[in-house]
């Protein structure tokens, strides 16, 4: 039985005008950050909270994301790029060895996660509408809905790959085994998209498509943990009475989340140019531990004060 077994070679983008592309990966982060934007309406209404604060935590959470999973990405994985081209941090750029367009590659979602929590810290310092664990508490609800989006369009990309493995779940990464310079110089065919296309259904190179490993989906798999993710934060926030308990939700995100991350890790390919591993767990497991740990506090120990009456 063949449950996933096939070749993952898409089209990564779509043509709008001349050389402007709308890519897959970047409409995900779309979809994540417009639903998470909904997601917050409803909870601002439901517990009539003024519209008026919802615009400025989007945009502080926009950007706390996007900064946060960046600079996580270079500390954590890619760390040699401070020295050899910090600019390529910021800019959609690389510089070593000649300028080159890649556009914003490289987030981690450990950075993300501390550049919510230091974004919603700035945000509440503006708006002091609710405490900073309020303000937690239901924008988590938000992450996890947009972590399924964005780990689609890390498959998409044919990113953060899985090992390999002979299982029935197994995929054919085509454009993870052949970036676009090997394969326009081994295929002769100019045109990017159509030298992978050639790969996939062009009899004379079977021999490239059979020298691809299997590999688990390890992306999908995430997706798919984190959509129950979303519908146990939900489920607990709308029918529970621990939606009133400060810091329970904010808890139970991080250890449902790096929870999964955490054994997702066991089967996905190690990221970046330097990572550890340390008594068998690799950098993601390791950076997952302290959230986890952080979640555990908030859900049974962390007691609020009481204000002073």
């Amino acid at each position: 039985m063949y449950l996933l077994k096939f070749d993952w070679n898409p089209v990564p983008a779509i043509d709008i005008v001349g050389n402007f592309k709308l890519h897959f990966y970047s409409l995900m982060w779309v979809i994540a950050f417009i639903l998470g934007w909904y997601i917050m309406k409803r909870i601002f209404t439901k517990e009539k909270i003024s519209l008026d604060y919802l615009d400025p935590l989007f945009i502080y959470t926009v950007l706390a994301t996007m900064i946060g999973a960046r600079l996580g990405h270079v500390l954590f994985y890619q760390s040699e790029l401070i020295s050899e081209d910090f600019f390529s941090i910021f800019l959609p750029f690389r510089f070593k060895g000649g300028i080159e367009f890649t556009g914003f590659q490289g987030l981690a979602s450990h950075g993300a996660a501390i550049g919510i929590i230091i974004g919603m810290y700035l945000y509440r310092r503006k708006y002091k509408y609710k405490s900073l664990l309020w303000i937690l508490d239901r924008v988590v609800i938000s992450v996890a809905s947009g972590a399924v989006f964005i780990r689609i369009g890390n498959f998409i990309n044919s990113e953060i790959i899985g090992k390999v493995t002979d299982s029935n779940l197994g995929v054919r990464f085509v454009q993870d085994a052949y970036n676009r310079y090997q394969i326009t110089e081994i295929t002769g065919i100019q045109d990017v998209q159509e030298a992978y296309n050639a790969v996939t259904s062009d009899p004379q190179f079977a021999n490239l498509l059979e020298a691809i490993p299997y590999r688990h989906p390890a992306q999908l798999y995430e997706s798919f943990c984190y959509i129950f993710v979303f519908l146990i934060l939900w489920f607990v926030y709308s029918k529970t009475q621990k939606s009133d308990q400060t810091g329970f939700l904010f808890g139970l995100f991080l250890i449902l989340l790096w929870t999964v991350r955490f054994f997702v890790e066991f089967v996905k390919e190690p990221q970046g140019d330097e990572y550890i591993n340390w008594f068998g767990l690799n950098t993601g497991q390791w950076l997952s531990i302290p959230f986890i740990l952080i979640g555990l506090y908030f859900m049974f120990v962390y007691k609020p004060k009481t204000p002073i009456k």
